[in-house]
């Protein structure tokens, strides 16, 4: 008996015509022999599940850098809380839930230490051009299990690669900036909605913001607390969005779109750039600048580091440095990049 073979026939029954069947992938760069349990998207769900940069998730920052507090997200929670998001919404529109689910628990691998600071910090000394939705991609196929990658499916990539525009649209009109499938569509918005929720619950525990500062736009269409908000934007794309020829256009009510833009709006002024966060991003710029030049000019110490990170065999002859070095500092976690920090240039007492 062949397990996936009937599970891909249940999927044509209840899998909407818009949605992605996995009988119907682009398949992976790399041919391989099908899975007889899981369909192509459930093993690229468990295959990132299992990669070493998944659990380096949660030693990541998420906002605040480091956080003691045992209630503050870091990138782990944030991910799942992307994936239960993004979950819901798929099965309700009846889609792809594994191939959304994939996408949701892939979409951050190639974050940084230190948040976006640590991302910034890389675009300045390494590349303009760097993003952390690239490094994600770089990292399922070619840095994780030690320079094989994941091989993960075309459609679990597309939707990883297009996951984040940065400050742009919730929902893009623009072709190039969408993935492929509505599945990773939907990752982008849950993503969104993630953050927005989550940043603020974290922003107004920690003292940066109070409650009452934020504008009564926001909270009287979306809501007064985590659950209220998740919901409301939840609930509105689901029953906003609208099939046309056969294909779903996704789609929020004027009031709810514009209430998420203006609390967007409000976290970066009022949160990602405030002087509590700033400050942060000041001591991350330092410790990321300071272990990239060290690398690039102790070749001994970089292998050292790379060999014990399981990516030595992601180097390749024709690689420059400077790639190297990038691939080592973004898969570090918050902790091992102070820990080294510590190591490298904090004189050790003499014994």
């Amino acid at each position: 008996m062949n397990i996936r073979k009937e599970f891909e026939k249940r999927e044509q029954n209840f899998i909407a015509p818009f949605g992605c069947l996995s009988s119907k992938s682009k398949g992976r760069d790399k041919k391989e022999e099908a899975c007889r349990i899981r369909t192509v998207f459930q093993v690229d769900r468990d295959r990132i599940v299992y990669s070493n940069a998944f659990r380096r998730l949660k030693h990541k920052t998420q906002v605040f850098l480091t956080p003691l507090g045992d209630d503050y997200r870091t990138r782990l929670t944030h991910t799942l809380e992307v994936s239960q998001i993004a979950r819901t919404i798929a099965r309700a529109l009846f889609i792809n839930e594994d191939l959304t689910e994939a996408i949701a628990l892939g979409h951050d691998l190639g974050h940084t230490p230190f948040g976006h600071s640590g991302e910034t910090t890389l675009k300045q000394i390494y590349s303009i051009s760097f993003s952390h939705k690239e490094q994600s991609l770089r990292v399922v196929e070619k840095l994780e299990k030690n320079g094989y990658g994941l091989n993960l499916t075309h459609e679990v990539r597309d939707g990883i690669l297009k996951h984040s525009k940065g400050f742009g649209k919730i929902i893009p009109d623009n072709p190039e900036d969408m993935a492929e499938t509505i599945e990773g569509q939907i990752v982008r918005i849950a993503d969104i909605m993630a953050y927005l929720n989550h940043d603020l619950d974290d922003a107004i525990r920690s003292g940066v913001i109070l409650k009452n500062q934020v504008p009564g736009s926001c909270t009287n269409f979306l809501g007064h607390n985590h659950s209220e908000r998740a919901t409301t934007m939840i609930k509105d794309l689901i029953f906003t969005s609208k099939t046309h020829k056969g294909k779903l256009h996704l789609g929020m009510s004027d009031p709810v779109y514009e209430a998420m833009i203006s609390l967007r709006q409000f976290l970066y002024e009022n949160v990602y750039r405030s002087p509590q966060v700033h400050n942060e991003f000041v001591k991350a710029n330092k410790i990321v600048s300071e272990l990239y030049k060290h690398f690039l000019n102790n070749k001994d110490d970089l292998i050292k580091e790379l060999e014990k990170m399981e990516m030595s065999g992601c180097v390749h002859k024709d690689q420059l440095p400077e790639r190297t070095v990038c691939d080592l500092i973004a898969s570090m976690t918050d902790r091992y990049a102070l820990d080294l920090y510590t190591k490298i240039f904090f004189p050790s007492p003499f014994v």
